[in-house]
């Protein structure tokens, strides 16, 4: 080929599992989100930020929860860098992420690259899909993007094309874009990354650059580093590495359980990661000062997570994840200051240690491969870079894909004005017309909602319009009821959605009334809302879901049981509605239908369980304990405990 670096977009054909629409309804009670429940113990110096910008739901933001089971081949759009020592193959429908890596001298990809896209309940949104390097953003946990485009443009930088994509983060209302471009006869992935306040507040931020790269057999990870952040019994506190509890954790295949490992790198040192396999090969990640840490997840190597190891590929293997992040755990944002832009560089590329370090202790090992760095002066290197393409990262690209129009709803000021947005959606001209006159568009309550806004703006032209303009209008006063609701107004709340149902009661009032009277602890009327709400919506799948959990949550298991009966028998054989239907009926002590009910045709495993949840293998057990009088050994199907 060309000794110039090239860009180019092609099409890939996976297998993958139907994403199915978003929700109908907003997310107001959110997903169990483990960094919400920890307790910190740990030094006063030690700077984590422990627990702050926590949120308990993904709002704004709409759940995907209704992909299917059975894998379907689709070819899906990708952008492909090449140059003669790498190609990079991003997946531009699916957050930008980054798919592959591939070395050319060794024909080895530096990633895990899944063979199919099976999406499973691990994100903010609900879908999710393992491999590759994932760009996450803004709230805590996977990305809002990963399942969704992104913006992606090209941008001409003398004889090196530079692929660009960016989007509009509508929690911390930030902008963002990633760069990415490969130098000729460079065996590196350049990846420039900016993120743009334009707010007048702070603002808590959050960036994990997450890759999934091969369980190596004998591998190794190298790190500089002496200490991590850890938890256990949702106990947050440091320990020495390598060794914790007796295990040498950076030899990965030896860890146990899943866990996580912050690794606290020390500021003069610089910051890299690496994975490699027992004869020293493989990825290299190094990046500029600001993405100061670094971080170890793990599977763990029981039953359970083996299962869920297969449970997310058919037959690419097995994975671990290294991270790259801005602060020095996943337990907390760090604070962004106002009128604020953040940039740094990343590159990745193949690394291969002599055989004397793969011997080597790890305080070794990581100060020699630190030395090898610093002659080659990678990291001085690097941050020039980072300076030396400020025009470049300013600079207008041409548009190859459309993202989301919320960018173009907001008034873009210098430090993002290069990027360009594009306004399509027509909810979105709806509520720009809002905007702009006062008066909201009134719904009809047979249709799901259009979007919903987190937007200080949005809630004080409804606070202001709501007696006269949209006195009668149901929409703006659900809409302004639901934002009650977020902001932690419980009683306004109340006020303004009863209000809205007095205008129309339909299926998206009683939803909002029945999160809030489960938040209020009133389980009665929380129920006969939610029971209300689904005899108007049984065929729609994102709403059952829902409302079954909240029946649940409210331990309304009559109501649960009578619910399901009242459902036509294509819905009531999706398997998480039938699991519902049966821990509804081990609640009414009819544990010998529950039983037969959960292992009947193979047994019940719903798609979407979550990732921590024990539902399953707890309901089994208690129904075996029931009905022999003793505990047997849980099946393989159900067990996805994750400690």
């Amino acid at each position: 080929m060309d000794k110039k670096a090239a860009l180019y977009f092609n099409d890939l054909k996976i297998p993958v599992t139907d994403l199915g629409e978003e929700a109908s309804i907003p997310d107001l009670i959110g997903e169990k989100i483990l960094q919400n429940r920890l307790k910190f113990d740990l030094e006063e110096d030690d700077d984590i930020y422990g627990g702050y910008g926590r949120l308990n739901n993904a709002y704004p933001y709409r759940q995907f929860n209704q992909y299917a089971k059975n894998l379907k081949t689709k070819e899906i759009k990708t952008a492909v860098l090449e140059n003669e020592c790498l190609t990079a193959v991003f997946l531009l429908e699916y957050g930008g992420r980054l798919w592959s890596l591939t070395d050319k001298k060794t024909g080895k990809n530096l990633l895990y690259t899944n063979d199919v896209l099976k999406f499973r309940n691990l994100a903010v949104r609900n879908a999710w899909f393992s491999g590759g390097v994932e760009w996450n953003i803004g709230i805590i946990g996977h990305t809002p993007y990963t399942t969704a485009p992104l913006y992606a443009a090209v941008v001409e930088n003398g004889d090196v094309p530079v692929l660009r994509m960016y989007e509009y983060e509508r929690i911390r209302k930030v902008y963002y874009q990633m760069d990415f471009w490969m130098e000729p006869k460079e065996p590196v992935l350049n990846c420039r990354m900016r993120i743009m306040n334009e707010t007048q507040n702070v603002t808590p931020m959050y960036w994990w650059s997450n890759m999934a790269v091969p369980e190596f057999e004998k591998g190794k990870i190298i790190v500089p580093a002496r200490k991590a952040f850890t938890f256990d019994n949702d106990r947050v506190y440091k320990v020495d590495i390598p060794y914790v509890k007796g295990t040498d954790m950076l030899h990965y295949n030896n860890i146990p359980v899943s866990v996580d490992y912050f690794f606290d790198i020390e500021e003069a040192e610089p910051k890299y990661i690496a994975n490699v396999n027992e004869k020293g090969y493989g990825l290299l990640q190094i990046s500029t000062k600001r993405l100061k840490s670094r971080k170890l997840f793990s599977w763990g190597h029981t039953p359970a997570s083996r299962h869920w190891q297969e449970f997310l590929t058919q037959d690419a293997g097995n994975y671990i994840e290294i991270q790259a992040g801005l602060g020095k755990t996943q337990y907390g944002c760090i604070p962004m200051g106002p009128l604020t832009a953040w940039e740094w560089m990343e590159q990745y590329g193949p690394v291969q240690l002599a055989p004397e370090q793969m011997a080597a202790s790890h305080e070794e090992a990581f100060q020699q491969l630190t030395k090898q760095l610093a002659a080659e002066q990678r990291f001085e290197r690097l941050e020039k870079k980072l300076k030396d393409t400020k025009e470049m990262a300013r600079t207008r690209g041409r548009l190859i894909q459309k993202g989301s129009g919320f960018g173009a709803m907001e008034v873009q000021d210098k430090m993002s004005n290069h990027l360009e947005f594009v306004l399509e959606e027509e909810g979105l001209k709806k509520w720009m017309q809002f905007r702009e006159t006062g008066l909201l568009h009134c719904q009809s309550p047979l249709e799901k909602p259009d979007e919903f806004f987190q937007d200080d703006a949005v809630f004080q032209m409804l606070q202001k319009t709501i007696g006269d303009k949209n006195k009668e209008n149901w929409y703006a006063h659900y809409h302004l009821g639901v934002q009650y609701y977020i902001n932690g107004d419980l009683e306004k709340a109340e006020q303004t959605l009863t209000a809205a149902a007095r205008l129309s009661e339909n299926p998206w009032v009683c939803h909002g009334l029945g999160c809030l009277y489960l938040r209020k602890g009133q389980s009665q009327a929380s129920a006969r809302w939610i029971l209300k709400g689904l005899g108007m919506r049984k065929k729609d799948i994102s709403y059952l879901k829902e409302c079954f959990k909240l029946l649940l949550m409210n331990k309304s298991y009559a109501a649960m049981e009578q619910a399901y009966q009242e459902l036509d028998t294509e819905e009531q054989t999706m398997e998480r509605l039938k699991l519902y239907h049966v821990l509804a009926l081990h609640q009414l002590g009819r544990y010998e239908e529950a039983a037969a009910l959960l292992t009947e045709n193979g047994g019940i495993l719903p798609e979407d369980i979550r990732e921590g949840e024990v539902s399953i293998e707890s309901l089994w057990k208690e129904l075996d304990e029931k009905l022999s009088g003793q505990l047997g050994e849980v099946p393989y199907q159900y067990l996805f405990r994750t400690y």
